[in-house]
């Protein structure tokens, strides 16, 4: 029944992402009705600690994009871009990771590519570059965001393993940041100079090149900052509560001392963190339902419910089998667990489902929580297909023609920088999580 059960995962799986969207959902749904029905599984409980604290966190993400906060960081970071051109290779992926971290949402790069595209082209840069390498940094600034759904489910999985919050950004920012910084640089001379480019020259003499326009400086007003400034100090609420448990409410049960958990920390700080910013800086919550951060989080959470239910059944019904195919080899060589979550990562188009999905079945092999840790950037390999909204919006954003989705599937514009990102992060993870734990 393994190689049955198996095949219709795969197959459930694979027509999903064909039909894309929501579509994974419901397939991994019916195709778990099947194994219950038909084959004989017992189902699971669905993963509602992770698809709540994935609404929590996004619902939070909705709240400061409806009070105008969004606006106000995009606007910064296209000051620091325009001000230092030429540096936009390194630069911009920089800021898309340190903006998407910051934020908890990857809606940050589709506003942030229109700029790197105009500034860069306006620096007689190859946009290529530094779109490539954004559209790749921005899904690592998910990974290192505490806020992000696949950092909280990630959370969520090891909060019973002595991984806290703390411990988790302290190999996991330092080590995304030098390789974003790494993947910046690995393109900073790739392809040919923009004024070589004989597709840039066509358009140029073709008129297909639109003129640069002057923007006027975005000014916040008062409410925007003070919005910004209470989504920061929420940040900083659930790292310093999520690192230090002595923080936390305890109680008594039955002779024993038990704290809130940091899944019920998170949900609660971000709850009580949109409340007050709908009250003090006048959000009108109408517009949360309709904004692209709150939409995404739900779609978050379908995509999560179906696959991660059908998975989990899956897994706990073959445990012993599939522990005794892989558990030696990955017992041996753990590091190997990183390439099944990048492959699947890339499958899945979610880092979050993928880390819902692949991390509990990790710690079922025996691979020991830090090292899950250490490899948890492999759950951003979703720009290895050319299929990534980021990159397929930054070539139609390039009006040089350089950008491109490739010929071959893999030699696209964000393959090579995304590679040396992926690579280096989990290599320096694994040296600081000798440290850390």
């Amino acid at each position: 029944m393994l190689i049955v059960d198996t095949i219709i995962v795969v197959l459930a799986l694979l027509l999903g992402i064909r039909k894309g969207g929501m579509a994974i959902c419901f397939t991994c749904g019916a195709a778990l009705t099947f194994m219950v029905f038909v084959c004989g599984l017992r189902p699971t409980s669905p993963p509602i600690a992770v698809m709540l604290i994935i609404l929590s966190v996004t619902s939070l993400g909705g709240v400061l994009q409806c009070s105008g906060g969004l606006e106000y960081l995009i606007s910064i970071a296209e000051r620091i871009l325009r001000r230092h051109p030429n540096f936009v290779t390194v630069l911009a992926p920089l800021i898309t990771f340190l903006l998407v971290t910051f934020t908890g949402t990857a809606f940050m790069a589709m506003a942030l590519l229109p700029v790197i595209a105009e500034v860069s082209r306006g620096a007689g840069v190859r946009p290529e570059r530094a779109l490539g390498s954004s559209s790749c940094a921005a899904v690592f600034g998910l990974v290192a965001s505490p806020i992000s759904a696949a950092t909280a489910a990630l959370i969520a999985i090891l909060a019973t393993y002595d991984v806290n919050i703390g411990k988790m950004m302290l190999v996991l920012l330092p080590s995304l940041t030098i390789g974003v910084i790494l993947g910046g640089l690995s393109v900073y001379h790739y392809g040919l100079e923009l004024p070589l480019d004989p597709e840039y020259q066509r358009r140029l003499q073709a008129g297909e090149i639109p003129t640069i326009a002057k923007k006027e400086d975005y000014v916040p007003s008062p409410k925007v900052k003070l919005a910004v400034g209470v989504f920061a100090m929420s940040i900083l609420i659930i790292v310093l509560l999520g690192t230090f448990k002595g923080l936390l409410p305890h109680w008594t049960v039955k002779g024993k001392t038990i704290s809130l958990s940091i899944v019920n920390v998170i949900e609660l700080v971000c709850l009580t963190t949109s409340a007050i910013l709908i009250y003090l800086c006048d959000v009108k919550t109408k517009l949360l339902t309709k904004s692209s951060v709150f939409l995404g989080g739900i779609s978050g959470v379908m995509v999560c419910f179906g696959i991660c239910f059908m998975s989990d059944t899956y897994f706990a019904a073959h445990k012993d089998e599939i522990i005794a195919l892989f558990g030696g080899i990955l017992n041996s060589y753990p590091w190997m667990f990183a390439v099944v979550l990048a492959f699947v990562a890339a499958v899945m188009m979610s880092p979050g489902a993928t880390t819902a999905a692949l991390i509990p079945i990790g710690l079922s092999l025996g691979i020991p929580a830090p090292y899950l840790v250490a490899m948890f950037p492999a759950v951003c390999a979703n720009w290895i297909f050319p299929v990534h909204p980021n990159l397929i919006a930054s070539v139609s954003l390039d009006s040089t023609g350089s950008t491109s989705l490739g010929t071959w599937l893999f030699n696209h514009s964000s393959m090579r920088p995304g590679l040396v990102m992926l690579v280096s992060s989990i290599c320096m993870s694994f040296v600081l999580v000798y440290f850390v734990f």
